[in-house]
């Protein structure tokens, strides 16, 4: 039985089968295999990986907002067999539960509350992929909600408002300034 030599890159580990059945990991540098009895089938990437996902809901002030979620990630050195067979695509997977926590909890908030509550909805989207991609052989490391923008007619609006209110507070203090001024000229 010829035998070849395979080389696995650093910070990757390669899947051996044997008759198309797993067999056995190949770390880093260069692996016996036997071929045609084995093969490498594929390479798993054990650096720690980000997803970014977008995802656009509607908040409970019927306000569209894009909100853009960073999922940080690695596979489990021990649970190899599950990252490489359990799915089909892994970020296909961790986007579905992004999309389904955002769109749970979005549409419970105000605009305004949603901005305050960045932080406890990205710990609600570790906790939920915590839970199930460890089944699958990952580790979620961070969860962080790196940018949340509404439509750009709601900012236009927003801005309009607070540039109101800032014109009518400088009125009201030059209208001040002016009764001071009267009562002094007086």
């Amino acid at each position: 039985m010829p035998c070849c030599i395979e080389c696995i890159q650093t910070a990757e580990v390669g899947i051996v089968e044997r008759c198309g059945k797993y067999y056995r990991q190949a770390g880093p540098g260069a692996n016996c295999v036997c071929y045609p009895v084995d093969e490498i089938v594929g390479v798993v990437n054990m650096r720690v990986q980000q997803l970014d996902v977008e995802i656009e809901t509607k908040t409970l002030d019927n306000v569209f907002v894009m909100v853009v979620v960073s999922i940080q990630y690695s596979p489990i050195q021990e649970r190899l067999w599950e990252a490489f067979y359990s799915l089909e695509s892994h970020k296909l997977q961790i986007r579905a539960y992004i999309e389904d926590v955002v769109r749970a909890v979005l549409p419970t908030q105000s605009l305004d509350d949603a901005f305050e509550s960045k932080e406890a909805i990205a710990l609600s989207i570790k906790r939920r992929l915590d839970a199930t991609m460890h089944t699958y052989g990952y580790l979620i490391l961070n969860s962080l909600v790196t940018d949340m923008t509404p439509d750009y007619r709601v900012r236009n609006a927003m801005n309009e408002i607070n540039a109101s209110k800032r014109l009518k507070e400088a009125a009201a203090e030059k209208a001040e300034g002016d009764k001071v001024l009267s009562v002094k000229s007086a």
